[in-house]
């Protein structure tokens, strides 16, 4: 009797060397192979008369065949046979290329349904290699919903749904019903067998719809349930809480008053690291919003009780600048803040090191240099990373490693959902800076093209005259073979700039393959007004602070995500002076004009990641597997946000009643939360 955990070479028509090709698509056993869910459908349900079809469009059609067909070498290796076909009102001329053996099966006067893209002209119709069936057994391959799966070399679309059918028929009876029948009911969910045949085989759209929803409320609902589940393990595990102070003292030492938003996120911090638990917490906040000040707060109070804090920036310009922040703000306390980075040398980092171990500092401010196993902390109790998504979820894990059970905040820039925000950033509670401090630019921004180059350029001038500084990022850090010759680098447009249209300004240039030294050097002379114009990648992208830079220009800006751009756009208006940004792309799609419209319309960071999220998906725009998530068989994050929320609520009321999945009735939501957890392999600790 065939079990999920079966391999598929013992499935008909499989065998070893095609269970091989599949699971190269993840399917090795039943339960993968029935869990391969298709990317998408046909429709095949409708029939269309031959009078009323057009060329290039895929059609079903239901015709006899109007002559003996005929079977024709044109050359070695090219067979054609070639018939007509004709309904009532028009005829479609048939050709299928070295398929010779389909000439015994089709005979002049016999019905079939053909499915397929017309070709030809209206006057005559074409079809080649067409799918058909006999009129008289149609119902398999036409006259229904046809799924469409992924694919891999050597494996067909045929060949996967006869497995699956196959599959479904042979295990069905064995699928784990994961959802508690009280969640079920109340959520009107159809049960599993019922969601698998029809999310493979719809019997109509219907039936799609509900088995969809089933199945992207149980993919949903396993994960926050195992999100969950964390969350109330961290909260067994105690650690020393931190005397609860007043802030007060801190902001009275500041020359401006904090945004009542960036109170809310501080007094909400200072709460969990009294709290007797582990801080486990997101600080969300527009470009500008002022995560740094709330970062800063939660440092004072923690060196105020004896503790050590660590503060990881994902380069080495940020760190600097981070330290120099901090510093400043501590200082009037006397707390001690060390710099450690890649690019110090190496009696540098010793004494770094050193200073840490022996408590001779409160902070450490780094980059992933602070991960190593020979940086020690006293007592380190709290730890920082910002702009999250940069780190892997690991990297994170490995800082916090360094002291007993430290408290954890984390900042991004990056604003999404809060209901995303929770499924990204898994146990993490959420603070949301909502307000921009007083002062803060809005930046106006255009998207042009190449037509209008003389007219930036003489802008460039107009701005720098008046004392101003321009950024000017491209896509790439040199010129590639690979890419159109449009596309800009940024070695080879700054000594354009340079040579042909600027050569009176002062024009440096920065990217990542330089060395951190060298481009710590040109960032540092820039922010002093010794550079003009400043040609880089998107090294620049993430929290660089020059009050002067009035101009953000991107080249070939449709190459680049919105959320991107808007930390790009991010960059100026940062001082008193009234700021731009210029996206400059030739790009001639429809859908990259409207992409790049958005930036135009609107400096709402919520609506421009909402708008790249649905666009790139969460793999792209959070990074590659750094956000922790696992990939999501059929739920989708942009569009199935409803489910979401019904999903998080039904996940909080099971593991309020029963926090460690132990009732009998919850050992299947248990066994495939244990799944879930054994695959991500750590990724949520």
């Amino acid at each position: 009797m065939a079990e999920l955990n079966t391999s598929v070479q013992y499935i008909k028509g499989i065998g070893e060397k095609r269970a091989k090709l599949l699971s190269k698509l993840g399917v090795t056993d039943l339960g993968s192979l029935v869990g391969y869910f298709p990317r998408a459908y046909e429709d095949r349900t409708s029939f269309k008369p031959i009078a009323e079809c057009l060329p290039d469009e895929t059609v079903c059609i239901r015709a006899i065949i109007a002559n003996e067909p005929v079977l024709s070498h044109v050359r070695r290796g090219m067979e054609l046979l070639k018939f007509r076909i004709v309904d009532e009102g028009g005829a479609v001329d048939v050709t299928y290329f070295n398929q010779s053996y389909y000439k015994t099966q089709f005979h002049r006067g016999e019905s079939y349904v053909f499915y397929g893209k017309l070709g030809g002209t209206a006057q005559r119709l074409t079809m080649i290699n067409p799918l058909f069936e006999a009129e008289a057994s149609a119902g398999r391959v036409t006259g229904r919903i046809m799924p469409v799966y992924r694919l891999s070399s050597g494996i067909s679309q045929k060949l996967i749904a006869d497995a699956v059918r196959s599959g479904l028929a042979a295990c069905g009876d064995k699928l784990p019903e994961a959802l508690p029948e009280s969640t079920r009911e109340q959520y009107q969910l159809c049960h599993a067998l019922y969601a698998y045949e029809n999310i493979h085989f719809p019997a109509d759209y219907s039936a799609l719809d509900i088995a969809r929803r089933r199945l992207i409320f149980e993919e949903l609902f396993t994960l926050t349930c195992a999100l969950g589940f964390l969350r109330g393990r961290r909260a067994k595990e105690p650690c020393a809480p931190l005397p609860e102070v007043s802030p007060q003292e801190f902001y009275a030492s500041l020359p401006f008053s904090p945004t009542a938003a960036q109170q809310r996120a501080v007094n909400d911090a200072l709460r969990d690291m009294a709290s007797g638990a582990p801080m486990n917490r997101l600080v969300q906040g527009d470009v500008g919003s002022g995560k740094t000040l709330v970062a800063a707060a939660c440092i004072w109070a923690c060196c105020k009780c004896g503790k050590q804090a660590a503060f990881m920036a994902p380069t080495g310009i940020l760190a600097e600048q981070h330290f120099r922040t901090l510093s400043s703000l501590l200082k009037p306390f006397g707390m001690r803040v060390l710099l450690l980075t890649g690019s110090m040398t190496a009696k540098q980092k010793r004494l770094a090191r050193e200073a840490l171990q022996s408590g001779e500092v409160d902070v450490a401010v780094g980059t992933h240099a602070l991960l190593t196993g020979d940086v020690c902390f006293r007592d380190l109790a709290l730890v920082i990373t910002d702009e999250q998504h940069r780190f892997g979820v690991e990297q994170r894990n490995t800082l916090g490693q360094k002291g007993e059970r430290p408290h954890t905040l984390v900042m991004s820039a990056t604003p999404i959902p809060r209901t995303l925000a929770l499924m990204i950033y898994g146990e993490l509670d959420i603070s949301v800076i909502d307000e921009l401090p007083p002062g803060r630019q809005k930046v106006d921004t255009f998207v042009v093209d190449e037509r209008y180059r003389a007219r930036l350029n003489a802008f460039i001038r107009k701005l720098v005259g008046e004392g101003r500084q321009v950024f000017v990022v491209c896509p790439m850090v040199e010129e590639s073979e690979s890419l159109p010759e449009n596309v800009k680098s940024a070695e080879a447009f700054a000594l354009e700039l340079q040579e042909k249209h600027l050569p009176d300004l002062r024009i440096g240039c920065i990217h990542g393959r330089m060395k951190p030294r060298d481009k710590e050097d040109i960032m540092l002379r820039f922010s002093r007004g010794e550079m003009d114009v400043l040609v880089s990648t998107t090294v620049i992208e993430v929290g660089v602070d020059v009050p002067n830079a009035a101009l953000m220009i991107v080249e070939n800006a449709d190459r680049f995500g919105l959320s991107q751009l808007h930390q790009l756009r991010g960059r100026v208006g940062r001082g008193q002076h009234k700021s731009y940004c210029v996206l400059v792309s030739g790009a001639s799609s429809e859908e990259a004009r409207k992409r790049l419209s958005v930036m135009h319309e609107t400096t709402d960071g919520f609506r421009i990641a909402s708008e790249d999220l649905r666009i790139r998906g969460p793999g792209d725009f959070f990074g590659q597997r750094q956000h922790g998530l696992p990939e999501m068989r059929i739920a989708d994050f942009c569009t199935d946000m409803d489910v979401l929320t019904s999903a998080q609520n039904a996940s909080k009321a099971v593991l309020d009643r029963d926090p460690g999945l132990s009732l009998p009735e919850h050992a299947p939501l248990r066994a495939q939360v244990e799944r879930l957890l054994a695959v991500q392999n750590g990724q949520f600790n």
